[in-house]
């Protein structure tokens, strides 16, 4: 067995982590257009079990957030019999599941809104060059988004704290609040998608509140030991990138640091682009201002992971596409045994509750009696 500061324990709140592998929040798109999580999701999840964490794929808290197919939602009770299928799966395989509370904002598009336009904090439009939104009619180009009324943002606060009270009712060990990747939140924290003169807008105070108030939503239902906060500083996913972005994101972790939250998750490696407004931001820079645990995610390999872990610079490393064709990743690294290569995006990702791509990546084991 290695003996990988990777593969030590952890203590997470209340939490006993087995290692210091997450696995990262993974869009798959197996829910179905109801939404709800599936016996096969249950399997999925329960496979990747070896994993210290599992951060559930990004999860919307309301039909206002919806804004991608097939994702599942934490909005209504048959939702939350279908994630406590998943959260049993998992801690019967030995593992500890967050669920990834999630918001899409201007992301999203029309067609899931019955043809009213997607929320944000301003009305500004992700560039065509970003991408396009995807929608149950195929890829279609995002669309100038409405700007939040101020009076409306407690009823979004409220729709956290709901989706918190749902997690916990399906037997989730947690939840991590998406503030990253430009989402809701993101577009609430960065001057680039936010340009309100309310009080929520033109100041780096002030851009943090949307965050502040759903993280204090979220900590009176769950106690703070079990909230996690995800932040993605150096992204450009989603059109990001702020001038002022090292300011406002030391900021942000200035103010959750006292808070004693489960962990502050940066997406800090620069795998998917940079935005290139400065110096990346590190997550030794976030160490220094942030006194919680920290988690690094965005390109690690197993020498990078336990690098970051040796230095100091963080206490978890969550992977992302690893863990989608090698479900047993976590004993991979214990073992030292190779990793199957990366697969293709055409393999894996579904628009429909099917298998392949999804739950037949075997393990090292399972490959080996193959051979």
């Amino acid at each position: 067995m290695s003996q990988s500061p990777l593969m030590q324990p952890f203590t997470l709140g209340h939490l006993k982590l087995k290692n210091r592998v997450v696995m990262a929040p993974l869009t798959r798109a197996r829910a179905g257009k109801d939404r709800v999580p599936t016996e096969m999701m249950a399997e999925y999840y329960a496979q990747r079990a070896s994993a210290g964490l599992i951060i559930s794929e990004a999860t919307v808290i309301s039909e206002q957030a919806i804004g991608w197919i097939n994702t599942p939602g934490i909005y209504n009770d048959a939702q939350v019999a279908g994630w406590t299928t998943v959260t049993n799966a998992v801690h019967e395989a030995g593992g500890k599941i967050y669920l990834q509370l999630w918001h899409m904002g201007r992301s999203s598009h029309s067609s899931f809104h019955h043809g009213q336009p997607p929320v944000s904090a301003s009305a500004i439009k992700i560039s065509e060059s970003a991408g396009q939104a995807h929608t149950y009619e195929g890829k279609q180009p995002y669309e100038t988004p409405r700007a939040l009324a101020t009076e409306e943002i407690p009823g979004i606060v409220a729709d956290y704290r709901a989706a918190a009270e749902r997690a916990q009712a399906a037997g989730f060990d947690g939840v991590e609040i998406h503030a990253a990747n430009g989402y809701l939140i993101d577009q609430f924290l960065q001057s680039k998608t936010n340009h309100r003169t309310d009080l929520y807008g033109g100041s780096v105070e002030n851009r943090y509140r949307f965050l502040g108030e759903v993280v204090a939503a979220v900590t009176e239902v769950f106690e703070p030991s079990r909230v996690g906060v995800r932040l993605a500083p150096n992204g450009v996913y989603n059109d990001m990138g702020s001038p002022d972005f090292r300011e406002q994101f030391t900021y942000a972790a200035q103010q959750l640091s006292p808070l004693g939250l489960a962990y502050l998750h940066v997406v800090d490696g620069l795998a998917f682009g940079f935005h290139e407004k400065g110096k990346p931001m590190t997550l030794a820079e976030f160490r220094q201002v942030f006194s919680g645990p920290l988690m690094g995610n965005c390109g690690y390999d197993q020498e990078m992971a336990a690098a970051a872990i040796t230095s100091g610079d963080a206490d978890l490393i969550a992977f992302g596409r690893p863990f989608i064709s090698n479900p047993d990743l976590a004993e991979r690294f214990a073992h030292q045994w190779p990793l199957a290569p990366i697969a293709d995006t055409q393999l894996w990702y579904g628009t429909g509750p099917n298998a392949h791509g999804y739950t037949d990546f075997p393990t090292f084991a399972e490959a080996s009696a193959a051979r």
